[in-house]
């Protein structure tokens, strides 16, 4: 995607050294500010702290991360206490367990001396992957616009997204804003209601300027506002990513996509997932029982950061000071109310047999009743 005219990717490894690059997500959209990770801390930290956020990110963040720990001790005890570190950096984005996965048994089928080497393509090649996924994503998505668009008349189609899954959610491209870029790229018009998304506010200040860079025309809206705009017409489609989806169509994605997702089913209003394969845990088959939610810091509901009259960046405190606050940083939408979910081989029902339809390889996945995945 392009800033100020420059192409970037969300997240890339240094084209010298063993470091990353990354864009800090934390500062947007006040200052456009990279920020240089050259150690396994920085990068769990950089999760931890949100600077890397969107599930398709954080799992190459994870795979560049353990890369970092190849190239300073690439010895089996060491990258199984990477491998623990990056786990517990965020518990509910299923796409960080999956990188870890794919990289750590390959690294430990080969000698020390070579993992540092075999890390790093297989990190590479993971960013690049993403960025196919999620271009795939999008050309499957711009068939749903596509169809609804056929019936405005030529008027703009209005979009309601849920919290960040554009380009800085993942290496590139995005997630449920990549069928929207691939629309207005190919000259449909689309309008996006883009929520607030209390209380880290993802969409008022992510999504918005991603929007804004592309020129594609958006408002934003308090949280609480999308069912009445459902009620009143004004949403045609929503279309949001996820952080983790059982293998039976449970989408669990930012706090109050559950509550839309109610909404848009009550006025018959299609509501959709986007996300990559990577995002599926096919060990999981009820959401709401087995997904692990995170409990963010309580600061972030209680204080709010913006810029003043003086164009300075503020934080305030929003609450009493001696009222306390939680903070379930996600929830889970039912199957039953999702119309579809988007994937890079095609679009599916919210329904086991058809995910696996697109997904024929995972038919051996199985748990035992009961029984509970955790990342």
């Amino acid at each position: 995607m392009q800033v100020n005219g420059e192409p970037y990717r969300a997240i890339w490894l240094d084209h010298e050294g063993a470091k990353i690059h990354v864009i800090n997500q934390t500062v947007l959209p006040f200052r456009f500010e990279l920020q240089t990770l050259d150690t396994l801390s920085d990068v769990t930290l950089a999760i931890r702290d949100m600077v890397v956020r969107g599930a398709p990110l954080i799992g190459a963040a994870a795979a560049c991360g353990l890369y970092l720990a190849a190239d300073t001790n690439p010895e089996d005890d060491h990258l199984q206490q990477a491998r623990r570190e990056l786990l517990g950096a965020r518990p509910t984005a299923v796409n960080l367990r999956w990188a870890l996965d794919q990289m750590l048994p390959r690294l430990l089928e080969v000698p020390p001396p070579s993992r540092a080497g075999v890390a790093r393509s297989i990190a590479q090649q993971i960013c690049d992957d993403d960025v196919a996924t999620n271009s795939a994503i999008g050309d499957h998505g711009l068939v749903v616009i596509a169809e609804k668009a056929r019936h405005k008349n030529g008027e703009p189609l209005n979009i309601l997204t849920h919290c960040n899954a554009g380009w800085l959610a993942t290496v590139d491209w995005g997630t449920a804003l990549s069928p929207i870029f691939k629309a207005h790229d190919a000259g449909i018009a689309v309008h996006v209601w883009v929520d607030e998304t209390r209380p880290r506010n993802q969409g008022a200040s992510l999504t918005a300027w991603e929007l804004a860079a592309h020129g594609i025309p958006h408002t934003v809206i308090a949280d609480n506002a999308g069912g009445h705009l459902m009620q009143h017409g004004q949403v045609d489609l929503c279309i949001v990513g996820s952080d983790r989806t059982t293998r039976t169509g449970d989408v669990c994605n930012k706090i109050g996509t559950y509550l839309k997702a109610l909404a848009a089913h009550d006025n018959d209003v299609p509501f959709y997932a986007a996300l990559p394969s990577s995002t599926i845990d096919w060990t999981v088959h009820n959401g709401v029982k087995e997904i692990p939610i995170e409990e963010r810091p309580a600061e972030e509901l209680t204080h709010i950061s913006g810029v003043d009259t003086d164009n300075r960046v503020t934080r305030i405190r929003l609450t009493p000071e001696a009222s306390p606050a939680a903070n379930p940083a996600f929830d889970v939408t039912p199957r039953h109310l999702v119309s579809g979910i988007i994937t890079e081989r095609g679009i599916a029902l919210a329904s086991e047999p058809a995910l696996l339809d697109l997904f024929p390889e995972q038919q051996a996945e199985r748990v035992l009743p009961g029984s509970i995945s955790t990342p």
